[in-house]
């Protein structure tokens, strides 16, 4: 961690020293001695950071620099914060004038005073540096993986992050926990899968529940993650998110408010004569089974429950009737972790006969530990092959082989050498997530926003910072140190997540170099210098307000109170003035408290899925602000001091509700001058409100993604002129103002979007418009309420699109059939037909959509036959039914398995029906 807080380091006293010198001053020599030094010890830092473990003096050194550093860091905000606030300009100018003037002379000589300090303290620890490196030497040949990432992987790495490693040893167990949840009896049945953390419980459970022969055999399904310290109320709603999302019906606004009482009832409503599969992962205590199996209704409807542990006696709790079955993972043999071993490493059977002997010497440290082989292949899989001694120093940074350690601190030090082998610029990100709780799905996006708000995405020349914080991301991705959670219909990453094995190593090392806290009801204080605070499940404000001179930034999860101005202002009064980012996504909060616009460090602030209705003038204070996250808050309207904050590249916010609600899609109002926000790289939400508006987006030519909302016929021309200079655009969604609308979107003015992967076109068309048939790039389509006339050839027109690998249609088309020709929709994966209210046929001939998986049908009331053809989809996954005729249902529910009708879609694994009754979506697996 010294090396990544020192590489930061460095890349700020760069910038500092390239700016006017005039504000620096005398201090100049004595920044530019600092920014030496750190440079001269920063090759030894990595070498020392391996050995730190087996050698004390080397950790007290280590320490000494990490504060120095962070020390430093603290100076030069606070110095920014004084002298250079709410000039655009950074350091010259104005700025200048204000170093030198007699108010702010008492303030300079402080900061002298404490430059001068850190430098003679700096002295200190290269004197220290030197006598290690006559004592260690460094060592010439470096680790090949500290190379910088980019955009770019090589081939090899990249295929790891296409293919997930092979799983091995998985098919028995698999085909053992199957049979015991799919057999006869009637009654509830309990099923526990035990063993350490990183065996693979929650793979192989996975597999088992996302297996076509379970999921079609049960009506319900739902996956909870149960942490350490699980809420009881948080269990249960999220309980009732699945089961409706599944229906797809939102959840009864009257569950907010209910206490636990009354959730227990409801879940045992909701469930009392289904067919339900429960997993309840990652278990902990056998109060938390005690909780949540009164909830559970036994109806003698064949439902199960599947739990996964790390503790006997949890497990053994579970399953106390004489149905119930515990599983015991065991690790993986010698065969079986040499097989995962080298397909991780080597994307093959085969290991260098050069590599054999230190390969097996370093597999036997994981003790046949999925998580450790992958972990520690995905470091060996970036070495070069032909050096062997790179792999024997992997090896010796294990340690002793009779250290005396238990087998998990064996395994623990297993994956802290996959963090100690990471290039200093990726252990500050991997290093952040342990904020995040325990099996949080995290966005994406937002997780690279805050990298980049903190500081930890290094910046290059002609490429966006996003981008190489998405490259940070893929490459720890490849080293398996980041777990994919979920991806978009076009393969783009959605979700990520850790280990819970791994976020734990993780959590201890943060907390021990005061890098992060947690901050829980159980525990309320945190280090006086903390730099990164997640507040977690308070149910009381905390106590201490204080100490936060240091922070950077600032999450809160799962807060049960509303989080009053009152609170807030307190919090923020213990003078977090040096804070970048600021995440209060989902918090029960009404009204930004003033001290907010105080934060002049301020990069990157979130009030998502709020019920903040204004935003004040004083935003414009805000001037380093990069990123403001509104999405489903209650604002409807910007005010013009936005138009200060130059530097902001990302802006979201409106909603978008559920697609089968036709217009449920809300905007916000952007003052006029919008268009010199030149830096913006997402605008996501914008209302076009009037045709200076549209015009303006044009002159923002760095937008990557552009959601835009309440457009009119005569906007058509306007916006596609617009679009026409917006060449960097990659995701575009364009929804008109009403039903009855027109997006008149064909004329003579043709964008190219040459990168344009996702488009959403949400209003009526006339037909579809010439330059989307000419996207060569783009994976996902979807048009809603288009009411496309059957003359318009619709599928003719984007068959042939290269690379579509996702077409939803809703309301989109007003013919009687739908013809999907030889040839067509080569790529294409998954097919959404809905609303179409006239449609009657559809036909697949031979060789169309070959790579077709999923296909869903919904809301077509007049279709009374299977699609004709749908036996020459050979790859398809999943069938669904929904709200079609009562005819097509029925002829679904009830197929004779000697009938014709059966024939055709006996091939696919996963076909379902579903009515609308009683307000909800009630699915049936056939």
């Amino acid at each position: 961690m010294a090396e990544s807080v020192v590489g930061i380091l460095i890349e700020q006293l760069s910038t500092l020293l390239s700016q006017e010198i005039t504000l620096l001053g005398g201090l100049k020599s004595d920044v530019q001695f600092i920014k030496d030094e750190l440079e001269s010890m920063k090759a030894f830092l990595r070498e020392a950071e391996a050995k730190e473990d087996n050698d004390s003096q080397l950790q007290a050194w280590l320490k000494q620099v990490r504060e120095v550093a962070y020390d430093t860091e603290d100076v030069l905000d606070d110095f920014t914060f004084r002298f250079a606030r709410g000039y655009m300009d950074g350091f010259r100018g104005k700025a200048g004038k204000i170093y030198n003037s007699i108010k702010n002379l008492k303030a300079r000589h402080q900061i002298s005073l404490e430059i001068k300090e850190i430098k003679a303290r700096f002295g200190e620890i290269s004197e220290r540096h030197r006598r290690y490196l006559s004592q260690y030497g460094t060592q010439e040949r470096g680790f090949s993986s500290s190379r910088q990432a980019n955009a770019d992987f090589d081939t090899r790495a990249q295929s790891l992050f296409i293919e997930e490693a092979q799983l091995v040893g998985i098919d028995k167990p698999k085909a053992e926990l199957i049979s015991k949840i799919l057999d006869d009896h009637s009654q509830l049945k309990v099923v526990s899968v035990k063993g350490m953390g990183g065996l693979g419980k929650t793979t192989l459970v996975k597999k088992v529940y996302d297996d076509a022969a379970v999921k079609k055999q049960f009506q319900s399904h739902a996956w909870i993650t149960v942490s350490q310290t699980f809420q009881f109320s948080d269990i249960i709603k999220n309980l009732i998110q699945q089961l409706y999302n599944e229906i797809r019906w939102p959840v009864p606004r009257r569950v907010e408010s209910m206490d636990d009482i009354m959730l227990s009832e409801f879940v045992r409503d909701f469930l009392r004569e289904r067919r339900y599969i429960l997993v309840l992962d990652d278990v902990w205590s056998i109060d938390a089974w005690e909780a949540i199996k009164c909830v559970l209704p036994d109806c003698t409807t064949a439902s199960r429950v599947v739990l996964t542990t790390r503790i006997a006696d949890v497990a053994s709790a579970f399953c106390l009737g004489s149905l119930d079955f515990v599983y015991k993972m065991e690790p993986l043999s010698d065969k079986e972790s040499w097989t995962l071993f080298c397909n991780r490493t080597f994307q093959s059977n085969n290991c260098p006969p050069n590599l054999e002997e230190v390969a097996k010497k370093i597999l036997k440290k994981c003790e046949g530990l999925p998580l450790a082989i992958v972990a520690i292949g995905g470091v060996l899989a970036l070495k070069d092959n032909e050096k062997t001694h790179e792999w024997e120093m992997i090896l010796h940074g294990f340690g002793g082989e009779a250290d005396g350690s238990g087998k998990l601190d064996r395994i623990k030090r297993v994956l802290l050498l996959s963090y100690n082998d990471l290039p200093h610029y990726l252990k500050s990100c991997l290093l952040y997530l342990s904020i995040y709780p325990e099996d949080y799905p995290i966005d994406v996006v937002s997780i690279l926003l805050k990298w980049i708000a903190l500081g930890f995405v290094e910046e290059r020349e002609r490429i966006t910072s996003t981008d190489i914080a998405m490259s940070y991301m893929k490459e720890l991705i490849n080293r398996s140190l980041i777990q994919v959670k979920s991806t978009l219909n076009d393969g783009r990453l959605n979700k990520c997540g850790l280990h819970d094995f791994l976020r734990e190593i993780l959590v201890s090392k943060s907390k021990e170099q005061d890098f992060t806290t947690v901050a829980t009801r159980y525990y309320t204080r945190w280090p006086e210098k903390v730099r990164h605070l997640a507040i977690h499940n308070f149910t009381d404000n905390p106590q201490q307000f204080s100490s936060l001179k240091c922070l950077r930034s600032v999450v809160i999860f799962g807060y049960k109170d509303p989080l009053t101005t009152t609170f807030l202002s307190k919090f923020l009064s213990g003078d977090p003035k040096l804070v970048k980012a600021l995440d209060l996504d989902g918090a029960k909060l009404d009204n930004i408290p003033k001290q907010v616009f105080k934060l002049f460090h301020l990069r990157y602030l979130s009030f998502a899925r709020t019920g903040v209705k204004i935003i004040p003038k004083s935003i414009g204070k805000l001037q380093n602000l990069e990123a403001i996250n509104l999405r489903r808050t209650n604002v409807t309207e910007l005010p013009v001091e936005v138009l200060k904050l130059r530097k902001l590249r990302f802006l979201r916010f409106g909603g978008r509700g559920d697609y089968s609600n036709d217009y449920a899609v809300w905007g916000c109002k952007c003052p006029l001058g919008i268009g010199k926000l030149i830096c913006l790289e997402e605008l996501y939400g914008i209302e076009a409100d009037s045709d200076k508006i549209v015009r303006e987006i044009g002159n923002l030519t760095q937008l990557r993604r552009l959601d835009i909302t309440g457009l009119r016929s005569e906007d058509g021309k306007e916006l596609l002129s617009s679009l026409l200079r917006l060449t960097n655009v990659r995701d575009l969604i364009i929804s008109c103002i009403e039903e009855d609308e027109t997006l008149d979107l064909q004329h003579s003015v043709s964008p190219k979007l040459e990168f344009l992967t996702s488009l959403l076109l949400n209003g009526r068309l006339e037909r579809v418009p010439q330059w989307v048939t000419s996207l060569q790039s783009l994976r996902t389509l979807r048009l809603f309420n288009s009411r496309l006339r059957e003359d318009e050839n619709v599928i003719g027109s984007l068959e042939h699109l290269p690379n579509l690998v996702s077409l939803s249609l809703y309301g989109a088309y007003e013919g009687e059939t739908l013809c999907f020709k030889v040839g067509g929709f080569q790529k294409l994966q998954t097919l959404e037909l809905g609303q179409l209210t006239r449609l009657k046929w559809v036909r697949v001939e031979e060789e169309s959509m070959p790579s077709l998986r999923n296909l869903r049908l919904g809301d077509c009331k007049l279709m009374q036959e299977l699609p004709s053809g749908i036996q020459n989809l050979t790859r398809l996954e999943s069938l669904g039914f929904l709200d079609t005729s009562d005819e097509l249902m029925h002829k679904v529910q009830n197929l004779d398995k000697q009938s014709e009708d059966y024939q055709t879609i006996s091939h696919i694994p996963q076909v379902f029906t579903g009515h609308w009754i009683n307000g909800r979506w009630e699915p049936k697996f056939l």
